[in-house]
């Protein structure tokens, strides 16, 4: 068995290579396609790229002291490790804007809002998953959403984004602002998937007189956990056992197999789980949350 150690370092390793990875991607998103087309896609990055249009002061070093006052609120709140991570990862997410040098992949504000949408959310999602976020309001959505969970860290980036995009639409235009709500939108949509998964596990509901069959058979031959709850029946009055289980995609057919073989008048409903954590899934304790 590793030890402590080498867990802990193996870990920051992986966490640094995403950081990393992730400031490549979403930084490239910038000279590629967002500020060629005077894209502004939300954030402190969206304001630094208005900057840009009306000055032409460099994106990446403006961001960067935009981000200063927002890293000393962050400090109070989020603790040294995280605002440390956070830190590093601003300082070459902005270094890297200014220093890529690529030609546009195209001078179409649609398709560079749709592209360039994709790749900023794929970089955030990965820097996300490392244990930091490239400052500004990157950094107040991980706060907030530390605060209210139910609300995605994409849903607090798009309502952050709205003042940036409207700011863009008086100062550039209401095109460019259009562009530009496409492109948060699609930032935010794929930062979402990046993070949580694209849904590939099914939540299972089942109420069945036959219960204790269907549990042992899901036990034995799918080796799912299952949760036994009781309920009751609103129309019959009837005290009811709910059987809860999270399997796979592939492990649908057979659950429904056991269930109709053990109990034809069996009631049972599928959800799409959309993220899964714990022992047969995902583990938790390599999750940022």
């Amino acid at each position: 068995m590793k030890s402590n150690s080498n867990l802990s370092t193996a870990r920051n390793a992986k966490d640094g290579v995403q950081i990393v990875l992730g400031c490549v991607l979403g930084a490239l998103a910038y000279p590629l396609f967002l500020v060629p087309n005077n894209i502004a896609p939300g954030g402190v990055t969206g304001l630094a790229t208005i900057l840009n249009y009306l000055s032409g002061w460099p994106v990446g070093i403006t961001s960067l002291v935009m981000n200063i006052p927002i890293f000393v609120f962050g400090y109070r709140f989020m603790g040294k490790h995280f605002v440390g991570r956070t830190l590093a990862a601003t300082f070459l997410f902005s270094l890297l804007i200014d220093l890529m040098k690529v030609e546009p992949m195209t001078d179409d504000p649609m398709m560079a809002a749709i592209f360039g949408g994709a790749l900023l959310g794929i970089g955030l999602a990965f820097i996300m998953r490392g244990g930091a976020t490239t400052g500004g309001t990157d950094m107040l959505a991980r706060m907030l959403h530390r605060h209210v969970s139910f609300i995605s860290v994409g849903a607090f980036l798009f309502a952050f984004d709205v003042a940036v995009v409207t700011l863009a639409g008086f100062t550039m235009s209401v095109e460019h602002a259009m562009n530009a709500m496409i492109a948060v939108y699609i930032t935010s949509k794929v930062l979402d998937t990046v993070l949580a998964g694209i849904g590939t596990d099914k939540a299972c509901y089942i109420i069945s007189i036959e219960h204790e069959k269907i549990v042992r058979r899901v036990l034995d031959e799918l080796e799912r956990g299952v949760t036994l709850l009781d309920a009751k029946g609103g129309y019959s009055g009837e005290n009811v056992h709910l059987i809860l289980c999270v399997v796979s995609r592939m492990q649908v057919t057979a659950i429904k197999s056991i269930v109709k073989q053990e109990d034809p008048d069996a009631f049972i409903f599928i959800t799409e789980a959309h993220e899964t954590l714990g022992e047969g899934f995902h583990d938790l304790s390599t999750e940022h949350l």
